[in-house]
């Protein structure tokens, strides 16, 4: 029903990284790292502790419950919730809709059951508001778990305000399904790529343990699960940074294709990777409060059958002037890729370039509430 997105991020010829100086200077740049790193940690840990006496939120990664009634959900606000959550992922080869969607009238959301999903949209329609506005809460009856209330004076204000903001709507929940994400990968990464990713391109990233083949080369890695039917896969690249043109779609599937071709082969002899141009989108976008171009596109294999979507970051690092492209693909010919490529985009959101804190979380840009539980 929606038309593919797709694009390209890839990797290449980087100029050698600028070294930081005398040993002095890299020992106290590598005890900055190293600090950050434990401070992430302590903040993991006292999230967790703060949260040891809540229930697991149940529920699978992008299942929604909403809240609602049988007469709301018939009409038109019903409906337009629904639509939503029901569109396409963008950047995939075929239609896989955005959450699973499950409905509870609000009496029902009373029991235990219910009330520890992971995911919930509740409708809240009084005549104390003024005008319609979507607000959530954290960890109200279980963890982690986001609840988003829909507020408005009428159902028809609402009804309008949803299918206007629709994308607010899909965007953070898609971003609290990351970040959770984020979270498992803070506990149990696979430290290999990290240090790979350090040593050839001075930077750090957590993917998941699975990832655990590996191809290197000159400012170059590419980290895979090399399992064959659902194989997810990293690759991290540089190149210098000129000017904004930089950022440009053709510069970019120019890159791409070119790093591609030269470290990623297909199974038959002169095959390897490329881009579908066909298909491509990129967008500027914002990681950590600093620019970030996010392509999302179809790869394939010249001279093979071999396919599948891609999602990728490229950031400047502005300490050394170069751009540091990392990149998730996916290699799943019989199976629903949306969760398997989600995975993956959320690992991207941890790297950490030079110079940078921690991995923070991905912000969510709505007022968040807080709500007690009913005892």
């Amino acid at each position: 029903m929606k038309k593919t997105l797709f694009c390209i991020a890839a990797l290449a010829l980087a100029l050698s990284m600028a070294s930081c100086g005398n040993k002095e200077g890299a020992a106290k740049e590598g005890a900055k790292k190293e600090n950050a790193k434990k401070a992430t940690a302590k903040k993991a840990t006292s999230k967790k502790k703060k949260n040891l006496l809540m229930p697991n939120a149940s529920g699978l990664p992008y299942e929604m419950l909403v809240v609602m009634d049988d007469a709301q959900w018939d009409r038109p606000l019903g409906r337009a919730v629904f639509n939503v959550l029901d569109s396409d992922v963008p950047g995939l080869p075929q239609s896989e809709r955005s959450f699973r969607i499950s409905r509870v009238e609000p009496d029902g959301f009373n029991s235990n059951m219910f009330k520890i999903m992971r995911n919930v949209i509740k409708v809240d329609i009084q005549n104390i508001y003024t005008q319609p506005k979507f607000k959530f809460a954290r960890n109200v009856y279980s963890y982690p778990q986001m609840i988003m209330t829909l507020q408005a004076p009428d159902e028809e204000s609402l009804t309008e305000y949803i299918n206007n903001n629709q994308q607010s709507i899909i965007d953070f929940f898609t971003k609290a399904e990351m970040n959770r994400e984020i979270e498992n990968l803070r506990e149990r990464h696979n430290p290999e790529v990290s240090r790979l990713a350090e040593e050839i391109l001075d930077v750090d990233i957590w993917v998941p343990w699975e990832l655990n083949k590996f191809k290197t080369g000159k400012d170059f890695l590419w980290a895979s699960t090399n399992v064959g039917k659902k194989d997810m896969n990293l690759v991290l690249y540089s190149y210098p940074y000129t000017d904004k043109n930089t950022f440009t779609l053709d510069y970019f599937l120019q890159k791409r294709d070119s790093v591609m071709k030269a470290n990623i082969p297909g199974g038959p002899k002169g095959s390897y990777m490329t881009t579908n141009h066909d298909y491509v989108y990129v967008e500027d976008g914002t990681v950590r409060g600093k620019y970030a171009q996010i392509a999302r596109g179809l790869w394939r294999i010249q001279g093979d059958r071999m396919g599948g979507p891609f999602v990728s970051h490229s950031r400047v690092d502005e300490a050394n002037g170069r751009v540091v492209v990392a990149e998730a693909f996916i290699y799943a010919p019989e199976s629903l890729k949306r969760d398997l490529l989600r995975r993956m985009e959320a690992a991207l959101y941890t790297l950490q370039l030079p110079q940078q804190d921690g991995v923070v979380d991905i912000s969510y840009n709505l007022d968040e509430i807080v709500i007690e539980p009913e005892i």
